[in-house]
């Protein structure tokens, strides 16, 4: 027997703190608000991303029932509903019950929804409307469709450094597999339930993603995405995980190589492999509904595509790698691994100059016109396994801590820079530019807006 499909609901930390402050004031009444949601449908998956928070005014807008306690006034809900409509946004009515761990619409709550729901689908020509209940530590959701079908809750989920979950009752897990035995030990069996549900895809999987990829099949992420158009090569060797002298002779693609070394320790786990550039249209659609992006590929074109992601669909991230730049004189200056996570409204890889916009174009430009133009075509950048691996394993470790929500929460992260010469740790605080044409412009939007692809 197969379960109903839910609706997951995403939204970042402010928004969420603002929802709670206005939603539980402290008077223990009933108080209500409506969310501008972008729509994210992959196939039977649905989430909807916040992207914008309204409450509604006490004793004006959230008002005395005709059927119940209280309502949102007609007036608020045609004014909102029509600004979700010409945004190809779903709209969502939010109101509280005085409760904590459990909560649930009344009889007299989904009456209403009988009663009113038709009507907007109609007015909304086409987009999810629905409602939210919550309670202090407890969220339950009735979503209608177009094509007339209903959702409850499955997760929702507030994006900050810390991933914080809640549900409409407190889950049950059951036990952990003997080959989880030690980590499950640390972060519990409700932990290892919630990496197994997961889907999380890593971008790139040479020296640093190779490792990744690695390292989450070992914990137990129950879906992979995997991601590279490369195949492998003799310079390779030395610090691609699982490559071997003879996967080179017959120039194995990367992806290829990487499944078969997950397959060792993760028999079970749905591993989806994609050997193509990850800014082909057909390509970046697979990442829509992953939870977490693992970001180990060098081109600009990759960061732009995954930046947009994290914004767009609130999907949380990190961009990950090393780099070793010796000087005229082929003297060492600098030896680093760099750790930026990418959070909605914080880590910008645009704000804060880490998307190129010349060597942008560059990347647009093929090889041959490239040589045309005189720009040349790259040569490789040093790479060893080491460095690699001090990149990898903070991402991972900062992943497991973070989605899990091991650590204290919290809401924004320095980028991590290690560098080696030094024996420095720099703690960089990323800026956020209000007016960001990246990060802001593409806020929650999910599938009303197109992602920097290529058409393939």
């Amino acid at each position: 027997m197969t379960s109903q499909p839910t609706c997951d609901i995403l939204i970042a930390p402010d928004d969420h703190a603002r929802l709670m402050a206005h939603l539980f004031p402290g008077d223990r009444d009933e108080h209500g608000a409506v969310l501008h949601a972008g729509v994210v449908a992959s196939g039977p998956a649905l989430r909807l991303a916040i992207r914008h928070v309204e409450p509604a005014m006490f004793g004006r807008d959230y008002v005395k029932g005709k059927h119940g306690y209280r309502a949102l006034d007609p007036t608020f809900i045609h004014h909102q509903i029509t600004q979700c409509r010409d945004q190809h946004l779903a709209y969502l009515a939010v109101h509280n019950h005085d409760c904590d761990r459990r909560v649930s619409f009344s009889r007299i709550d989904l009456q209403s929804h009988d009663r009113g729901y038709p009507a907007l689908r109609d007015i909304g020509k086409g987009i999810p409307v629905g409602a939210l209940v919550f309670g202090r530590r407890s969220v339950a959701a009735d979503v209608w469709l177009p094509d007339g079908t209903r959702r409850p809750l499955g997760t929702y989920r507030v994006i900050g450094q810390t991933i914080m979950r809640l549900y409409s009752d407190p889950q049950s897990v059951s036990g952990a597999s003997l080959a989880h035995d030690r980590q499950v030990r640390m972060f519990g069996t409700a932990g290892q339930a919630v990496l197994g549900m997961s889907k999380v895809a890593v971008v790139g999987l040479g020296g640093v993603g190779s490792l990744v990829a690695e390292y989450l099949a070992r914990l137990g992420v129950g879906h992979l995405v995997l991601i590279d158009p490369d195949s492998i090569e003799g310079t390779n060797l030395s610090r691609v995980v699982g490559a071997t002298a003879a996967d080179i002779k017959v120039g194995l693609p990367k992806t290829k190589i990487a499944v078969r070394h997950a397959r060792e320790m993760a028999i079970d786990t749905v591993i989806d492999a994609i050997s193509e550039d990850v800014t082909k249209e057909s390509v970046a659609e697979t990442l829509r509904d992953c939870d977490f992006i693992f970001l180990a590929a060098d081109s600009m074109r990759a960061r732009l595509l995954v930046n947009a992601l994290v914004h767009q669909y609130l999907i949380p991230a990190v961009q990950i790698g090393a780099k070793i730049r010796p000087n005229t004189s082929g003297l060492l200056e600098d030896t680093m691994s760099a750790v930026r996570h990418i959070r909605p409204r914080y880590g910008c890889l645009w704000c804060n100059g880490l998307i190129d916009p010349v060597q942008l174009a560059i990347e647009a430009k093929t090889d041959e016109e490239r040589k045309d133009q005189a720009y040349g075509v790259n040569a490789p950048n040093p790479s060893v396994i080491t460095l690699n691996a001090v990149a990898a394993a903070h991402a991972v470790n900062d992943f497991l801590f973070d989605f899990l929500s091991i650590r204290s929460q919290k809401n924004e992260a320095a980028y991590q820079h290690f560098h080696f010469l030094k024996g420095e740790v720099k703690r960089v605080i990323p800026r956020r530019d209000s007016n960001c044409s990246e990060c802001e412009h593409r806020f929650g939007m999910g599938d009303a807006m197109e992602l920097p692809t290529v058409t393939g």
